[in-house]
């Protein structure tokens, strides 16, 4: 990753109907999708990340209520 501080000089140029940025090669994100948002005169580009169920998990709180007993009943028979 670089330091915060470093700044290039990138070209601008029209895709379409959108305006479009060259990123170079040093500057590349990961993955194939990115946040943009506005700050002042500022772009901030940010990739999107996908959380993995372990990480999701590690953010839920413990639930302080008591789950129900449930009773083990038998499986019900079907006619085939």
């Amino acid at each position: 990753m670089q330091p915060i501080n470093t700044a290039r000089k990138v070209s601008l140029f029209c895709d379409g109907r959108n305006q479009a940025i060259r990123i170079p090669k040093e500057y590349e994100l990961e993955g194939s999708e990115a946040v943009i948002r506005r700050v002042g005169n500022c772009l901030i580009i940010e990739p999107v990340t996908k959380l993995k169920l372990l990480d999701l998990l590690a953010t839920l709180q413990p639930m302080d209520e008591l789950q129900p007993e449930v009773d083990d009943l038998p499986l019900d028979d079907i006619d085939r």
